[in-house]
């Protein structure tokens, strides 16, 4: 074999042959030659892999489609194997029915004689990159389908003292070999929330039943019924994983794991209270592989984020963004901060909890029974020398008053309130107790959110709103924007919503000089907002309006998140 691959370098180029033949001389009997050459720091992977290719003759596969695995591999091999062995089948041969079984190890031959035998097929050999392999395993096995209801059957109430046994660690959804019915019930609504894209997990127990409940896009979705009598191996399993007292069934409890779905982890956060038909469940599910958003894919209109990139460079003044709850408040700030972090300035984050790591950033969690408030933490970021601070939220005035101060001492602030719109932040701020020239020498920008969902692509179509439709919204008779309305009638894609995906509408409130004199004067959230919007002011619905007519969203989603501009 050594003596063909050299001579394969020679008649291809593919590496140096000297340097392939000094290197077979210098580490002669030191494993299976693959893995050796593998590992050799002269060649890369690919490199490597294409020199076997050429010379067994086989092909090198630098990409690899999900849709070309086919279910007998899937279903025959598990995806631990898979992955152990860094290997994928893709389609028979359409002539003899031969399985190609892709390896990024081209001489295991114990791998592709387990692989037979598992599917029952013949196979032949290619090969790829440990790279390419794993994330068409990753997506090939998170489309396979799981009947949940078929493990739900073979649940039995002996399970339940397996479950302290079980490792509460990083456990990969994938891996469903050989566990308990308990534990593989669990990781398939796991599982399926993935595939759907679900932010959250709901398990609702009713008088005769336990309902299995996903937020998709932000809309609750009943998506599974299963037997009352597992409710409580259900809980036990998910209080197991994020290490709560399984035997504390009377009072709330908090906490949180993380799982792999192959490369992904995903963070949860869980939450368990007591109720009148046994404890019900919430988990939040925060996927690390999907990355932190850049300002510029929010949602913002190009003039929005013009302004918004010049607030940014201001050295002090405090940003407040609010909205309810789930409105996107942290994604706009971690895009924020994503867009300021530098060498050059020192930024410190305060927040409960923290959701995501920002890389040179230090983040401060939030720690309220040892003492560890907003406002004591603030207090001590202020002598860390910060130009950056991003409080997570102002729920009291000591963190508010501490805030306002902590901007007319030079320091740039970021937080949330939650208020309906802009001018309702500056009533709220007033409420809470802070004097009115503190706030209006402070704050530079007040930008209210709310999440759309999106017209899913793939089903789209033409869409004629009626004069009302259009009246609500703002736009009245307008005969020139027919035809740019678009709804979605529901597909596979969108799991017959019409809708995939979500994106901001904003109102972004600048304060200038005589917004400082109102608020300074005390004047009503109305009076300020009626000020604002003779001066130019975007609200919500306006913005909404225009990513309807840009054909982003419906007139119904609109409507649904936000409410009617009353002069």
């Amino acid at each position: 074999m050594k003596d063909l691959l050299i001579q394969t370098a020679k008649r291809t180029g593919i590496v140096d042959a000297e340097r392939l033949a000094g290197f077979f001389e210098e580490n002669t009997g030191q494993g299976r030659l693959d893995e050796v050459l593998l590992n050799c720091p002269y060649f890369t992977e690919d490199a490597v892999l294409r020199l076997f290719a050429e010379a067994l003759g086989w092909e090198f596969l630098p990409e690899i489609s999900p849709k070309d695995v086919p279910t007998e591999f899937i279903e025959a091999v598990p995806a631990m194997y898979a992955q152990h062995h860094f290997l994928i089948g893709i389609k028979p041969d359409a002539d003899n029915g031969e399985l190609t079984v892709v390896l990024s190890k081209p001489l295991d031959a114990n791998a592709l004689d387990n692989v037979s035998k598992m599917t029952g097929l013949p196979v032949s050999a290619a090969v790829s990159t440990r790279a390419t392999i794993t994330s068409v395993i990753d997506i090939a096995y998170e489309q396979k389908t799981t009947v949940i209801e078929e493990v739900a059957e073979e649940l039995d109430s002996q399970n339940l003292d397996q479950l302290v046994d079980e490792v509460a660690g990083s456990d990969d959804l994938l891996d469903v070999v050989n566990r308990p019915p308990v534990i593989r019930l669990v990781n398939d609504i796991l599982f399926r929330a993935l595939q759907l894209r679900a932010s959250d997990i709901h398990v609702h127990p009713y008088e005769s039943k336990i309902q299995i409940r996903y937020r998709i896009d932000g809309i609750l979705y009943d998506t599974l019924s299963l037997n009352k009598n597992v409710l409580p191996l259900i809980i036990s399993r998910i209080k197991v994983m994020a290490g709560m007292d399984i035997a504390e069934r009377r009072l709330p409890q908090d906490g949180r794991c993380s799982v792999r779905l192959g490369q992904r982890e995903v963070d949860l956060r869980i939450s368990t209270v007591p109720t009148s038909y046994g404890e019900r469940s919430v988990l939040r599910l925060l996927d690390k592989s999907t990355g932190l958003f850049g300002l510029n894919e929010l949602g913002l209109h190009d003039e929005d984020l013009q302004k918004f990139d010049s607030l940014l460079n201001r050295s002090h003044g405090v940003i407040f963004v609010t909205g309810p709850t789930g409105s996107g408040k942290s994604t706009t700030l971690y895009a924020c901060l994503n867009r300021i972090n530098s060498a050059e300035k020192n930024v410190i984050t305060i927040e409960d909890p923290i959701e995501y790591q920002l890389e040179g950033i230090s983040q401060i969690q939030v720690a309220s029974k040892k003492g560890m408030t907003f406002a004591t933490s603030l207090r001590h970021v202020l002598r860390q020398d910060p130009d950056v601070i991003m409080i997570g939220e102002v729920r009291d005035i000591e963190t508010a008053r501490m805030a306002i101060q902590s901007s007319l001492t030079g320091h740039l602030v970021f937080s949330t309130l939650h208020t309906n719109d802009s001018a309702g932040a500056v009533s709220r701020l007033l409420d809470l107790g802070v004097e009115p020239y503190l706030v209006s020498s402070s704050l530079i920008a007040i930008i209210a959110q709310r999440l759309v969902r999106k017209v899913c692509p793939d089903c789209k179509k033409h869409y004629e709103p009626s004069p009302h439709e259009l009246k609500e919204l703002g736009l009245g008779k307008t005969d020139n924007i027919s035809g740019k309305f678009y709804v979605g009638t529901g597909c596979e894609r969108c799991f017959q919503t019409g809708y995939r995906g979500r994106t901001g509408i904003y109102e972004m409130m600048l304060v200038d000089s005589e917004i400082q004199n109102l608020i300074y004067k005390q004047e009503t959230a109305g009076t300020i907002k009626r000020f604002a919007l003779n001066s130019g002011l975007q609200t919500l619905r306006m913005d909404g309006a225009r990513k309807v007519l840009d054909g982003i969203t419906t007139i119904s989603e609109v409507l649904r998140v936000t409410q009617a501009d009353v002069m």
